[in-house]
């Protein structure tokens, strides 16, 4: 069977304790995921009005938000993440409501000056990027 992120909850690269701020959360999000980082980390997810340190992000996005909306949001979201915090945009698979093409995300996160990951899934119906910022690849 095959494992996604959201069984694995490690694969986001989250640990015990960390605190995950989270971006963009809609009644549409996989409330599996967000469960399963929580419990991973022992904390609650922070939303975006959180404004201390923190140790990685998950920011929901869908297709029909503005592609300069979401290359300005990342550049938010880094503000209060540290250096080598993980910053994952979650966004619904190919044919499901909202679905975003990769190019757009991956256009965003360079103009925010990060690098995106090849999409994977995370759960039924969402698709996972990692961002890093540029130079940093691993």
């Amino acid at each position: 069977m095959n494992q996604t992120a959201s069984d694995n909850a490690l694969e986001f690269g989250f640990h015990e304790g960390d605190l995950i701020q989270e971006w963009l959360w809609d009644d549409d999000v996989d409330e599996t995921v967000r469960e399963k980082i929580e419990n991973l980390t022992g904390e609650e997810l922070v939303d975006e009005d959180y404004d201390g340190a923190i140790d990685g992000v998950i920011l929901w996005w869908r297709d029909g938000d503005d592609e300069d909306e979401l290359a300005n949001t990342i550049v938010d979201a880094t503000t209060v993440l540290g250096e080598d915090g993980p910053f994952w945009v979650l966004s619904p698979k190919p044919g499901r409501p909202g679905a975003a093409s990769s190019g757009v995300v991956q256009s965003a996160a360079k103009t925010a000056g990060m690098n995106a990951s090849t999409p994977f899934t995370v759960s039924a119906d969402w698709n996972g990027v990692h961002l890093r910022p540029f130079g940093k690849g691993r």
